[in-house]
């Protein structure tokens, strides 16, 4: 919740099904609302709630008022448990990820992780997911975008990119560092490299833009165990730079 003297507070609560204004601040070290954002990805700030089930996810983009507080359209579909992210870097900071505990009143029966899968099928696209988790290490993930049996070769950009990726691991939460590769080809694939800090069972979210709308295409993915012995050395003459 607090990282480098920052803070996330969640100043609105949410009832289920109800579009709510949320509102929120980041507060510095001196305990004032951060108003000095650097953009990254195109926006000062990204907001992502993804239920702690994480079966919903949301990536929002909060209009920043001069005094510091964010504000944002929050349909949260479902009494529970929810898990909101601040994703930004103040200006003369690096980057910072800040997490806030959203509780959504009523009975709720959280639903298991869904099953290891290499396909999402959404909106009617198909996207694939090639390439593995690896504990402790960046590894390539590449996402292949397809509708009706045919690749999609005319992707838009969106947040600076020709896609957006958030990984959680599973267990606790945890936001992964993930950055795309440049690329001028709009389409079929769309590459990233993300960093998982252990083993266990991850869930990946996709954002792609087509035809002027955003889709999200979801995976569960595993990172396979311990890393391999010897993934941390460099061997003399095996590394060209």
């Amino acid at each position: 919740m607090s990282q480098h003297g920052y803070t996330l507070n969640p100043l609105t609560t949410v009832k289920a099904g109800a579009p709510t204004d949320f509102r929120f601040t980041v507060t510095g070290s001196d305990g004032r609302p951060v108003t000095g954002y650097q953009v990254e990805h195109d926006k000062k700030l990204h907001f992502i709630v993804v239920s702690r089930d994480l079966t919903t996810f949301q990536h929002l983009h909060p209009e920043l008022a001069p005094d510091g507080t964010w504000s944002v359209k929050l349909t949260l579909p479902a009494a529970g448990p929810y898990r909101a992210f601040a994703d930004f870097a103040p200006i003369g900071g690096s980057g910072v990820t800040l997490g806030a505990d959203l509780l959504v009143p009523g009975d709720h029966r959280p639903e298991p992780l869904p099953e290891v899968s290499r396909t999402a099928t959404v909106d009617g696209y198909t996207v694939t997911l090639d390439g593995d988790l690896v504990p402790g290490r960046a590894a390539k993930l590449t996402l292949t975008v397809g509708k009706d049996g045919e690749p999609v070769t005319d992707l838009q950009p969106y947040l600076g990119a020709y896609g957006h990726l958030v990984a959680l691991r599973a267990a606790d939460l945890a936001y992964l560092h993930v950055h795309p590769e440049e690329s001028e080809q709009a389409g079929p694939e769309i590459t990233f490299y993300a960093e998982a800090p252990s083993g266990g069972d991850y869930r990946l979210f996709l954002d792609f833009q087509h035809d002027g709308e955003v889709h999200t295409a979801d995976f569960t993915a595993s990172a396979d165990g311990p890393a391999p012995a010897g993934a941390h050395e460099h061997h003399a003459g095996t590394h060209h730079h």
